[in-house]
């Protein structure tokens, strides 16, 4: 059997695991295990641990369950039911403006928190009751908050660019200006077509007798202000080279838990062990994917599929902007039975490489990379934002869902072409504030 032929096995098998519903770090260390066993016999497990622990041998790997406290702790609050709120005040009389006002609140909120599941669950519990009340479809309610929720992997502080940042040893702080500007552009194209769909349509859902003053208006910002002012800090001592990721980390997560404390009361024992416990949790979790993919890699590695993989393609007598055409059509079908987290750390390392032989920049592959993946959290089978909005709204069925999500989805591809051809969306951020990366 080649080295490509493994590859194809190792990778059916694997895909045939996690289909089974187990854990993808259990279901990595099992495939890896097995196949270094079979193939160099028990005398490989003798670098195992080794190799389990080198994945998580990283000072910059603090940063994640530092975003992932700072995010559950607002998440615990009413900070997302405040942001939504406060964005609606603003766009209550615009046709189409409650739509806009959840994808606002959701593009801000996951600058806040980092995580999809955690933007959708937050602005879904207050935008999606508001939006059917006021006669909105169910489609259209669901299905905007759950496209609306991806930007939470795009825009910093994202997990998922720390995690490809560490992957392919990245500069983390590239990686965050880098999904600004298309984080940017993916919210205003949502909302562009919110409202041009409202137009189409005919939506001007607004309560009889109700308006808001500009005093009403101003009157959430001593709630929301703060959080947005952490924000603007982390932003701040990162590209200023006053603290690394790790530390400003460590720093928002404090401030957050403070004025949650502060501002919403959160003050109980329970409710803060079930702050501290959440973000365990999810922390263990994509900390164990982390060295599970690390394991994953080596034996690809050691059995020469990873080298044999990027030769293959390497002599392919193909263009470059058509190769990669075929590469973004291979990580959103990745993304329909994957978590981004595992993608990244499942297929970065072997892609890089062929990315950068191409001539195209590694901090623009990673704004790539997770567009790709922001659509396979709205699509089945995995679909993890469906689930989360199902979750909020069970009388709304998946298809329905799926359905309202599908524009976005358009948009997203929209997103992903232009990029394509002025890479600079991604690129003049991080090169204007950092200067030329070296590659």
């Amino acid at each position: 059997m080649s080295e490509l032929e493994l590859g194809l096995l190792i990778g059916a098998v694997t895909i045939f695991l996690l289909l089974l519903g187990i854990p993808v770090a259990f279901a990595l260390g099992i495939v890896s295990l097995s196949f270094l066993v079979y193939y160099d016999g028990f005398f490989a497990l003798e670098f195992v641990p080794d190799v389990f622990y080198g994945g998580l041998d990283s000072f910059a790997l603090l940063s994640i369950p530092m975003f992932i406290l700072m995010g559950g702790a607002i998440a615990s609050s009413r900070a997302g039911a405040d942001l939504y709120e406060a964005i609606d005040r603003w766009l209550y009389g615009v046709p189409g403006g409650l739509m806009a006002s959840n994808i606002g609140a959701c593009g801000i909120f996951a600058a806040l928190s980092g995580s999809s599941p955690a933007t959708c669950a937050a602005i879904g519990k207050m935008g999606i009751p508001e939006m059917r009340q006021r006669g909105y479809p169910a489609s259209v309610a669901t299905g905007s908050i759950a496209a609306g929720g991806t930007l939470g992997i795009l825009i910093p502080p994202s997990i998922t660019m720390i995690v490809y940042g560490i992957a392919t040893e990245t500069s983390i702080g590239r990686l965050f200006l880098a999904g600004l500007l298309p984080g940017a552009m993916l919210m205003a194209l949502f909302i562009a077509w919110g409202l041009i769909d409202a137009r189409r349509k005919g939506y001007r859902f607004v309560t009889p007798g109700m308006s808001y003053s500009l005093r009403d208006k101003l009157a959430m910002l001593p709630k929301v202000g703060p959080f947005l002012l952490i924000i603007v800090g982390i932003l701040y001592v990162l590209y200023g080279g006053v603290a690394t990721p790790s530390e400003a980390a460590g720093v928002g997560a404090m401030l957050c838990l403070v004025l949650v404390m502060v501002i919403y009361g959160i003050t109980k024992g329970r409710q803060l062990w079930i702050i501290f416990r959440d973000s365990m949790k999810e922390s263990v979790m994509i900390l164990m994917i982390i060295a599970a993919a690390e394991l994953f890699s080596y034996m690809m590695s050691s059995l020469f599929i990873t080298q044999s993989l990027a030769q293959y393609i390497a002599g392919l007598d193909m263009n470059a902007y058509l190769l990669l055409a075929c590469v973004n059509l291979f990580l959103l079908v990745a993304g329909f039975f994957l978590p981004p987290v595992a993608v990244i750390l499942m297929t970065a390392p072997t892609l890089l490489p062929i990315i950068t032989n191409l001539g195209f920049d590694p901090v623009w592959f990673a704004v790539m990379m997770t567009i790709n993946l922001e659509i396979g959290l709205i699509t089945p089978p995995v679909g993890l934002n469906l689930y989360v909005i199902n979750g909020i709204a069970p009388d709304v069925k998946l298809p329905t869902i799926l359905w309202g999500a599908l524009p976005y989805m358009l948009c997203m591809v929209v997103g992903i072409i232009l990029l394509c051809i002025f890479p600079e969306i991604a690129l003049w951020l991080p090169e204007a504030a950092m200067g030329p990366s070296i590659q």
